[in-house]
């Protein structure tokens, strides 16, 4: 997610189902009045997560999250090579993430940590680390490498390795997809895995079409089929008004269903019974396992999700 705080209602429970501050370093910003503001709007079996940087965590800090309703956290770890690290300016080592984990895990049992696969040098050869470290979920990301970005400039300049081919990639992903099996985390949508009781609610019901609030610089919202973005400080010719657009009533139908196919849920073909011969032959090809009606993505299937959606829509 981006700099941001999201939560989901559901008009037939008492406040909100789930609260996510992400972006990172959301810590920085001081929670206490946020949590604070938020705690009569929410139900008391929500599920409440703050990302944390691994710098930022502390017995103090997380006191603080604790008393304030947070019951799940999100640490951004995304490499365990110090060489990597290093390039990245994460500011920490892998020992000292692994430390911070650690006083995580101590109070918050349901908590897990984000990856990134294929950053240019990083040699993969750490997930074996991760064998002892409790996780109960995480996120593994294949790096996206945008134009602009200082990471495209270095390399552009050979300032930093290549970054892996696409095959090299795939390869590493399917490496911590099977290691992530091997220590009890399933995977339950492309990029995430965790114990069978700690699949994040949040993130399922926003893949599963329902309705949420983005509050706060960079947020995304889906409301009806109203979409709302909060970017602010990049449009500051707009006043600082929040971008709405409301779709029509078959694209935020295709929305709402299309990622469904992520998860490991997958998809009932009886609600867009025009896709069934394109899913039927996804299917027959192995990309899809078909029970029924319904479809689900195979591993290869998975590595090429973004193929299939696009031919779906």
């Amino acid at each position: 997610m981006a700099d941001a705080l999201a939560v989901l209602h559901d008009s037939s429970a008492a406040g909100f189902r789930t609260v996510y501050i992400g972006g990172g370093t959301p810590a920085i910003c001081g929670l206490s009045p946020v949590l604070a503001a938020l705690s009569p709007l929410v139900a008391p079996d929500a599920e409440v997560t703050v990302e944390l940087h691994p710098l930022d965590v502390s017995d103090e800090l997380l006191a603080l999250l604790a008393d304030h309703g947070v019951n799940r956290i999100s640490m951004g770890v995304q490499s365990l090579d110090d060489t990597t690290l290093a390039d990245m300016r994460r500011g920490y080592t892998a020992d000292a993430a692994e430390r911070a984990f650690a006083r995580v895990r101590r109070r918050f049992e349901n908590s897990g940590i984000d990856l990134i696969v294929g950053y240019p040098g990083d040699p993969g050869t750490w997930l074996g680390r991760l064998r002892e470290w409790g996780l109960a979920h995480c996120s593994a990301y294949t790096l996206q490498l945008e134009e602009g970005t200082i990471l495209r400039h270095r390399i552009d300049a050979d300032k930093c390795p290549p970054p892996p081919s696409d095959d090299a990639t795939l390869d590493r992903f399917r490496e911590t997809a099977e290691f992530l099996d091997s220590i009890g985390l399933k995977r339950y949508e492309i990029s995430n895995f965790a114990a069978p009781d700690r699949y994040c609610r949040h993130n399922l019901a926003v893949w599963r079409g329902e309705d949420y609030l983005g509050i706060g610089e960079g947020a995304h919202g889906r409301i009806g089929r109203l979409r709302t973005l909060n970017a602010w400080s990049l449009k500051p010719e707009h006043g600082g008004e929040t971008e709405l657009e409301e779709v029509s009533a078959s694209a935020d139908r295709t929305e709402r269903l299309i990622f469904r196919l992520r998860t490991r849920e997958g998809i009932d073909a009886r609600m867009r019974p025009e896709w069934t011969p394109t899913l039927a032959r996804f299917a027959a090809e192995g990309l899809l396992e078909r029970q029924g009606d319904m479809f689900r993505l195979t591993r290869r299937g998975a590595e090429v999700c973004d193929s299939i959606l696009a031919e779906l829509v």
